[in-house]
């Protein structure tokens, strides 16, 4: 029998180009700061020059929770569409070296690997232009029935609803997993998307969900609230568990027993917040299929958000498993 998954990630796969550059640029060339932009070729080509040298590393939301499962320690696979072209086989390279099964073959005749061209501000904030390319392409038939029964947990990324065919890999994902009595987590991943696909978003939280990662300003926009503690009663009438990210004021940890509120790891200098949101439900999810009550699994979220906001970059640069081992005994 084949070895048990803690969770396989449904996602974009991208590659991530990040540039630090100042509030000027930012302006200069029409970025909305601090959100997620979706671009199309002629732009992301355009805006990619005008950047310049940045770093180049294998991304994606759900990707980037994947690989911090990884360095926790956790198994993991993921599901995600690229071409066979040099970024495609540098995304392939970089999950699978992780550890992280990756059975999707790359696609041939359609379009590019997508990408991330992620600007940061002196302030850390990271405004992204997104060109999805081939992980658009993401369908029903590309989801592994067999990876997802493997799993404990079934993470589906939010930004992925952009897609028209994404939905019904979604859905067919939920579907095999609760088959097989496994949980079913879906993360919000941006306002931005939540605006555009409201009452797609409210009938995943409501129909598919177990579990709902999201920041204040998601949670809120779902349910149109300005009270984030409402957003999160709301969403708890369907889930089993809410888990809200608030920045420099920790987190919410809700469930049927009530809500936890988790302070966030102080760290020296917040360089760079991309990632945060994709690492603390790596952290999350390690702990709660590991065994671990919610308190415990929202500290391990706030740790590796802790550590990658540190550096530039959206995964780890260092190892959880070492990093959190004080806290798991």
């Amino acid at each position: 029998m084949s070895t048990p998954l803690h969770v396989v990630g449904v996602g974009n796969a991208l590659v991530d180009v990040i540039s630090a550059q100042d509030d000027a640029f930012v302006v200069t060339h029409g970025i909305e700061k601090g959100s997620m932009t979706l671009i199309d070729t002629e732009r992301a080509e355009a805006l990619y020059r005008a950047m310049g040298p940045g770093i180049e590393a294998s991304g994606g939301s759900a990707a980037n929770t994947m690989a911090g499962l990884a360095s926790l320690g956790g198994r993991g696979g993921f599901i995600g569409r690229v071409a066979d072209d040099v970024l495609g086989q540098i995304f392939a390279h970089d999950i699978t070296a992780l550890g992280v099964e990756f059975p999707v073959a790359p696609a041939r005749g359609g379009l590019p690997t997508g990408r991330c061209l992620i600007v940061v501000t002196p302030d850390a904030e990271r405004s992204m232009s997104t060109y999805l390319g081939e992980s658009n392409a993401l369908s029903a038939a590309d989801v592994d029935e067999s990876l997802v029964e493997r799993a404990a947990v079934t993470y589906l990324e939010g930004y992925l609803v952009d897609g028209s065919t994404a939905t019904e890999a979604f859905a067919k994902a939920a579907a095999v997993a609760h088959r097989a009595d496994r949980k079913v987590a879906v993360t919000l991943s941006d306002s931005f998307c939540v605006d555009r696909f409201r009452d797609v978003f409210r009938e995943m939280v409501r129909e598919d969900a177990d579990i709902v990662f999201a920041n204040a300003d998601e949670i809120t926009a779902l349910f149109e609230t300005d009270d984030v503690d409402d957003a999160i009663r709301e969403a708890s009438v369907s889930c089993e568990v809410v888990a809200v990210t608030r920045g420099a004021a920790g987190c919410t940890i809700a469930s049927s027993a009530g809500a936890i509120h988790i302070p966030a790891v102080p760290v020296d200098r917040v360089v760079d917040t991309t990632g945060a949101g994709d690492l603390f439900a790596a952290g999350f999810l390690f702990g709660l299929t590991s065994g671990r009550d919610l308190e415990t699994c929202g500290r391990l979220g706030a740790m590796a958000a802790a550590e990658v906001i540190g550096h530039v970059g959206a995964r780890p640069e260092t190892s959880l498993a070492q990093l959190v081992a004080p806290l798991l005994g």
